[in-house]
């Protein structure tokens, strides 16, 4: 396998393009492996090297990747994203009922799909406050008028 260099820099070329198309900068490391494997190849060390330089390597990288994204990385603030609608009050636009998995409201200019915090059956034009968040449904709670 020794002459067989070129292998190893298709398999980098595939796993280096292939991130271009992925999410997560993960099988770059991958590419990085199967490079240095092919550099070993070049060098001709054997295939039982070649393969420990890439699996080395490639896990190494991946580790170290992970543990620095995780360092550097902040939760996302309250407030941002999904999340800026808890506590805000809308209307009902479609009877939310968690049975049929059917519901809408309308949060300020957006409307969202909504399910019920209690499983209770909110009518169109209820007033409710978001509580919170599931996939892509706003969690909401009838709000009671004031007298």
């Amino acid at each position: 396998m020794a002459n067989y260099w070129w292998l190893w820099m298709a398999l980098a070329a595939v796993f280096i393009i292939g991130e271009i198309f992925t999410g997560g900068f993960f099988i770059f490391w991958f590419g990085i492996g199967a490079l240095l494997a092919g550099v070993a190849a070049i060098f001709g060390l054997g295939a039982p090297w070649q393969w420990g330089i890439f699996v080395v390597v490639a896990g190494v990288l991946v580790v170290v990747s992970r543990r620095f994204a995780q360092a550097v990385t902040e939760e996302q603030p309250s407030g941002v994203g999904a999340d800026r609608t808890i506590g805000k009050q809308g209307v009902v636009l479609v009877e939310i009922d968690n049975i049929k998995d059917s519901g809408r409201v309308r949060i300020g200019k957006e409307q969202w799909r909504a399910r019920s915090e209690t499983g209770e059956n909110l009518a169109e034009n209820e007033k409710v406050e978001v509580v919170g968040i599931v996939g892509t449904h706003v969690v909401v709670a009838r709000v009671e008028e004031e007298q």
